[in-house]
């Protein structure tokens, strides 16, 4: 499969194919993003598969998956490129050596040597410019300043990036940009234009155990059942500071299979619920409801 398909139903199956199970109301906006080129904005609770879909994109495209991780006080430089410090002053020992007492090479050439294109260290963005097709995943873009976002709606209005030592990158091919956001901040009213939106929800109960089948097959079809219900019973409670997601689903499935589990009663759920539940106080209140939740 190629960055964009010829129709949304085209890029369901081959995201279906990498295990990625997706509605069609998901599958018809990333096929748009492919097909117009535009950013795709994805806001969600975490855990409800906004970085696998970038992920899922890019092998089903057989493209490079090239990722950011946005934090607080992440600036362009982190994002774009940089000089590699140690190598420049290898570099210049190196000049030093063969050129002393020669005079050998005037300042500017030396100078000139030390930002040739060897010790620059491309980042993330420069590297999607330049491998394009290629899947750039922003992720977790709401952790970011205002400041960064000016910088990446620029890149993604333009395609391009100045180097003053080297000139100007511009991709050959806009590569797909996916952008994650957890929703901890808005994100500009700008930036939001830029991009096609998407809001992605916890899957539904039957949507879920039809993920766990296909990327955890060696899990019983009872067993997974199980898990999935008790999943989704964990989520309904308002007070959890972080329910678990589709990843802490296939993960406790897998566990519970792993140790030799194949009815999921109260003292195997609470003797593996580390693997779905990661706060302290959201492991203490699922523990006492284990029986509820069970439905024991």
């Amino acid at each position: 499969m190629d960055l964009a398909p010829a129709t949304a139903a085209d890029l369901r199956t081959a995201l279906e194919g990498t295990g990625y199970l997706v509605d069609d109301e998901l599958a018809t906006i990333a096929w748009l993003a492919t097909r117009l080129s535009r950013p795709l904005l994805l806001e969600g609770e975490p855990g409800t598969g906004k970085t696998a879909l970038a992920e899922a994109l890019a092998l089903a495209a057989g493209v490079p998956l090239i990722r950011l991780q946005c934090h607080e006080g992440i600036d362009a430089s982190q994002a774009l490129y940089d000089w590699d410090f140690p190598r420049q002053i290898l570099h210049l020992r190196a000049v030093e050596a063969v050129d002393a007492g020669e005079g050998r090479g005037s300042l500017d050439e030396v100078e000139a040597g030390l930002f040739e294109e060897r010790f620059l260290v491309a980042r993330p963005i420069l590297r999607a410019l330049r491998e394009a097709p290629a899947v750039l995943l922003v992720d977790e873009i709401d952790r970011a300043d205002d400041e960064f976002e000016a910088f990446l709606l620029e890149v993604l209005s333009t395609w391009q990036v100045s180097i003053p030592e080297l000139g100007t990158v511009r991709a050959t091919v806009p590569p797909l940009v996916v952008l994650t956001s957890n929703r901890t901040r808005e994100v500009h009213d700008a930036l939001k234009r830029r991009c096609l939106y998407h809001w992605l929800e916890h899957p539904s109960l039957e949507r879920e155990l039809a993920i766990v089948r296909s990327r955890a097959p060696e899990v019983s079809e009872a067993l997974a059942e199980q898990v999935v219900r008790a999943v989704h019973a964990v989520r309904e409670d308002p007070e959890l500071l972080k329910p678990p997601g589709v990843a802490e689903t296939l993960d406790w499935a897998r566990a519970l299979h792993e140790l030799g589990v194949r009815d999921l009663d109260t003292a195997s759920a609470a003797a593996s619920l580390g693997v779905a539940v990661k706060y302290r106080e959201d492991s203490e209140r699922v523990r006492a409801s284990l029986d509820r939740i069970l439905g024991r």
